[in-house]
């Protein structure tokens, strides 16, 4: 994590607990401006002793705790932004303690790994891919390069990227008993169950894969899943539909034979429009890596316990397809069809600040600026409505967008639109049905997760993810004899009540 992400205060755990955050661009602090600093800041101020007027007692690149409950000032390490949650375990209010712990449910400000994968600036709406800007990447990239730039840390040579692909197209083919696993679903199952299914069914035809410490093993894997992934999904989408499927071409890029195996009906050789392969490559690079969300975490999470990718992979994808994290544009064009005109849009807003419902598409839990993925994918959207027409839900999807950005209720709440807003627009008009959305929100996310599982496996830093709690339930009691539970239960119902 760079300094610049984690410039707040520290959350307390204990209200008995104090911090002091040191001067970070000056040693002392000057007598007339001490009272000021304390009454806003709230930090206990040491003085200094001599005539040049006070200080902070502790150095530069540490923080000082003083523990109100005990009397007793700790020391502790701060780099890269960041205290180590272990260095708070010595902070203890008796010698049976456990020691002092934070309590962060949803990871509001809980950095679980060091990455030099993603790097996102919220306040600033910044994007990069192991340092490149996401406009770069998008405008001159191809999804399969950018997934090596995740992979490998560096763009590749001109060989280097013949290699990959070659390697890519070679493995998109899977075995035909894979497809018995999708013949037992029935036409109705969603895509994205089928597509975690049949993942995790690779892990079985590729036992080799749990040999996760040999590198030259674990690129096999990696060939192997992001070739396959898209085969996968435009077969769970046929057979949704009732259509044969489609095999793999393999003298079509990445993004033409996904369309090919999607959309190939009777013609002999399936010729991908251009302007739609593009719009699917640039979409694929937007979605390929976000940092740590829920479904790299759970990535990270299974892969910590040395799991088979395949495995984990499914994992990562079980969480995408909830509908706070893959699901969201699926939520969007569902609101946009709620609105029905660009007429009702000024109520509809009305009703949002109500309280009535939330803006689908607008917000994001770490940008509080424009995010840079959905000013690309406007842009496409022009480009591929040339093709296919425009869809009437972007009138009204501008209107709402205009009307939300020049609005103080969304501005002052930082509500602008997110990747999600426009890209289930995008991908309607393309012909993916509803339900496709997050398994196309999976495809190019999968070089995301590998890099993400692979950086995982080379952090000797890195344990079984085993996070504490914090116990609330009751202690130790003695069992209830069945016949005795009725009126037991009642009483300890009754204490529970006059507890609260």
């Amino acid at each position: 994590m760079r300094a610049s992400e984690s410039r707040g205060s520290c959350p307390r755990a204990n209200t008995a607990t104090r911090v002091e955050h040191p001067p970070r661009a000056f040693e002392q602090i000057p007598k007339r401006h001490y009272a000021s600093l304390k009454q806003n800041t709230g930090l206990k101020i040491g003085r200094l002793r001599g005539r040049e007027g006070f200080a902070m007692s502790a150095t530069r690149d540490t923080l000082t705790i003083t523990d109100n409950r005990t009397g007793k000032q700790y020391e502790v390490p701060v780099k890269d932004g960041t205290i180590r949650a272990m260095d708070l375990r010595q902070i203890k209010a008796g010698e049976e303690d456990f020691g002092l712990m934070t309590y962060d449910p949803a990871f509001m400000n809980t950095a679980s790994c060091k990455s030099t994968i993603t790097y996102i600036d919220g306040d600033r709406g910044i994007l990069e891919y192991r340092g490149y800007p996401i406009e770069q990447l998008a405008e001159q990239s191809n999804y399969l390069e950018v997934a090596y730039l995740l992979l490998h840390g560096e763009l590749p040579t001109e060989k280097q990227l013949a290699d990959w692909r070659w390697n890519i197209t070679h493995h998109t083919f899977i075995n035909e008993n894979i497809k018995k696993v999708l013949d037992g679903f029935h036409h109705s199952a969603h895509p994205m169950g089928m597509f975690e299914a049949m993942v995790a069914a690779l892990s079985t035809f590729y036992p080799e894969a749990k040999n996760i410490e040999d590198a030259a093993c674990r690129r096999k894997q990696i060939h192997r899943l992001i070739a396959k992934v898209p085969t996968i999904a435009a077969f769970a989408f046929r057979h949704r539909i009732g259509l044969p499927y489609s095999y793999p071409d393999n003298d079509l890029s990445y993004e033409g034979n996904f369309l090919n195996m999607m959309f190939k009906t009777t013609e002999l050789k399936y010729q991908p429009n251009p302007v739609l392969e593009r719009a699917l490559s640039v979409l694929f690079i937007l979605h390929a890596d976000h940092e740590q969300n829920c479904s790299t975490n759970a990535m990270r999470s299974i892969g910590s316990a040395h799991t088979d990718p395949y495995s984990a992979l499914a994992g990562a994808a079980a969480a995408l397809y909830g509908p706070l994290h893959g699901g969201a544009n699926e939520a969007v064009l569902r609101m946009l069809n709620e609105i029905g005109s660009v007429e009702r849009v000024p109520e509809y807003v009305r009703r949002v600040k109500a309280g009535e419902f939330k803006l689908m598409g607008f917000g994001h839990r770490v940008y509080k600026n424009y995010d840079p993925r959905a000013t690309i994918i406007k842009q496409i959207a022009y480009e591929v409505f040339d093709v296919t027409g425009k869809d009437p839900l972007l009138d009204l999807a501008l209107e709402l967008e205009r009307i939300a950005l020049e609005d103080e209720y969304f501005v002052k709440r930082k509500l602008y639109p997110n990747v999600d807003f426009y890209s289930g627009i995008i991908y309607r008009a393309m012909r993916f049905p509803v339900d496709m959305f997050p398994v196309l929100f999976a495809i190019p996310r999968t070089s995301g997760w590998l890099a993400q599982w692979v950086e995982l496996l080379e952090d000797p830093e890195q344990k079984i993810a085993r996070p504490r709690q914090i116990y609330l339930g009751r202690r130790t009691r003695d069992y209830v004899a069945m016949k005795q539970r009725d009126g037991a239960a009642a009483g300890q119902a009754a204490g529970a009540g006059g507890e609260a």
